[in-house]
């Protein structure tokens, strides 16, 4: 957008109004830019841990990191090899979600001695809020607390539920936002 001359002009005539230059040549404008660079660079710095990938997009490989399990377990991509794995993002407190992961134990209990793995990411904080969720329910699918190293591997979505399918060679070939119906849920049973 290109800013009248006239307004710009009388902008910089008002009382108080900090002077305004365009001349990149001009020593304040370089060290305006410095001053910013530097700045960057410390909040850069200040940052915490190391910076993460992209999540994956649909075709992706998929780069699994090792999240601790709430049955104290690990999960890693040693569980992934040469399996499907469908990873659900949920919540307790999410009524769609309660429907959702219904379908998805249904599908745990089904696929058992198949090769499917099952993982879900609580978007919890209350550790034993989502333990007596799961115990109501009577969910045994896996439940690991690690939100940020899970997003950072399939999705930044904050949408829930949040389902990733991941086929047996680690490409990610699905991220579906909201509650599927069973049928399609069983769809990812796989022969046996």
């Amino acid at each position: 957008m290109l800013m009248d001359r006239s307004f710009s002009s009388s902008f910089a005539r008002m009382p108080g109004a900090p002077e305004v230059t365009t001349d990149r040549a001009d020593p304040r404008h370089r060290r305006r830019a410095v001053m910013a660079l530097l700045g960057a660079t410390a909040l850069w710095g200040a940052l915490p841990g190391p910076v993460l990938a992209a999540p994956a997009r649909v075709g992706d490989v998929v780069q699994w990191p090792e999240v601790a399990l709430l049955d104290g377990r690990r999960w890693g991509s040693g569980q992934a090899g040469g399996k499907t794995v469908i990873v659900v993002f949920w919540s307790t407190t999410c009524p769609f979600c309660l429907r959702h992961n219904a379908h998805i134990e249904k599908l745990r209990r089904a696929a058992a001695g198949r090769p499917l793995e099952i993982l879900t990411v609580a978007r919890d904080k209350d550790v034993s809020a989502v333990r007596a969720y799961l115990e109501r329910h009577g969910y045994g699918f896996a439940v690991t607390l690690d939100q940020a190293p899970m997003s950072s591997a399939l999705s930044t979505r904050r949408v829930i539920p949040l389902t990733a399918v991941v086929d047996p060679s680690g490409r990610l070939r699905q991220l579906i936002p909201g509650e599927m119906f069973e049928d399609d849920v069983m769809e990812w049973l796989p022969p046996g």
